[in-house]
């Protein structure tokens, strides 16, 4: 019998720190459509929206943040896509 493989990723796996969320740590209760400066971080290059892992904001501020732009999109504040 070959002997059992142990789990070496699972041991060697540090634990991750929560990060704060960029909104909440500001401060800021609700996430306005015409607040381009603060929408803008949370778009990529292509004006997609960023995944909450990525911009590492909480679910709250994440469901606020995608209203926003998309709010901000039929408002023809910021492009829908880019070339």
């Amino acid at each position: 019998m070959p002997p059992k493989k142990t789990a070496t990723k699972d041991r060697d796996r540090r634990p991750r720190k929560p990060r704060p969320c960029p909104i909440c740590s500001q401060g800021i209760e609700y996430v306005d459509y015409k607040n381009l400066s603060l929408i803008k971080p949370f778009l990529n290059e292509r004006a997609k929206i960023k995944a909450r892992r990525t911009s590492n904001a909480c679910a709250k501020c994440q469901a606020q943040l995608a209203a926003a732009v998309k709010n901000a999109r039929e408002m023809a504040l910021i492009p829908y896509t880019t070339r």
